[in-house]
Formats: C-alpha cells, structure tokens, sequence
C-alpha cells in the first residue's frame, strides 16, 4: 500500500469525522458527527492548539489518524504525550502503519521532553492489546470514567 504520513490539514478535517465516526463504531461508541468538523478547526488549527493530528494520506484520501496532545502527570511530575485516538480504515491495516504512527509519536515525545506516552483501548480490542504489547506497551487495570458536565 502507497500512503504517506503527514500533519493533517484543514482540507481533511471533513473525512477526519468521517474516520471519527468509523472509529466509534468499531470501539461500540456513540458518535455523532454534528459540530465536529467546527470543534476539530478550532482545537487543532486554533491560536493556541489543543489538539494534534498526523494522518495516514493516500493518492485519493485519508485512511486513517492518530491523534494527540500534551498533558502533565502529577506522579511523574513531568510532561507526557496522550495519543487520544489511533484508527486505521480496515483496508489500511496489517501494512505496518500503526507502528510507524506509534514511532512518530515517540519521536514527537521525546522532542517535546515527555517522560512517556500514555493511551487507552477498550478491553474486547484484543487485536490492539496485542500489537501495543508487541512493540513494548505495558497495559494497567483501571477503569474509565465519564462524566458528563
């Protein structure tokens, strides 16, 4: 597969939803696309952005994203990267990419002096269970929450 890996632009915001969309569906999410496209403008292409995303980009479109941004960890008294969401269009997987996505992270990470990269996945997605524990990943048994405010 011919794809490239690239910062997203605000021309692929529209399929971004797109892929937020299939990626809700494969976690078993509610997902509705209305506001998106204008709250993802804003949080990754904003003043002073709060959201950052590279995309996997093919000849004809986008086939998957990672998303991120930076927070603080008040144990490690240090900066990590939170990798919010990591989704690949099923014809895009098995071709390596997740890794290569995880490694640019990494890099991102450590050019950004982050003490480590922090994520979830849901419990059923043994598949990326896995490939997180293949490249090094150590999971921990918590429970997430949500509150709506």
């Amino acid at each position: 597969m011919e794809y490239s890996i690239r910062n997203c632009e605000i021309a692929d915001v529209p399929k971004l939803v797109v892929l937020c969309q299939k990626h809700a569906e494969f976690e078993r999410a509610d997902y509705s696309p209305e506001g998106k496209e204008e709250g993802l403008r804003k949080a990754l292409f904003g003043e002073q952005p709060k959201l950052y995303c590279l995309v996997v980009a093919t000849k004809e479109t986008i086939v998957g994203y990672v998303s991120y941004n930076f927070t603080y960890s008040t144990w490690s008294a240090a900066d990590f990267l939170y990798m919010d969401c990591l989704f690949l269009e099923e014809s895009a997987r098995n071709f390596g990419i997740g890794e290569v996505l995880i490694n640019k992270l990494k890099e991102i990470g450590k050019n950004n002096n982050c003490v480590n990269m922090q994520w979830r996945t849901p419990q059923f997605n043994e598949r990326a269970i896995k490939f997180y524990q293949r490249i090094g990943a150590k999971g921990k048994d918590k429970v997430c929450f949500f509150l709506d405010l």
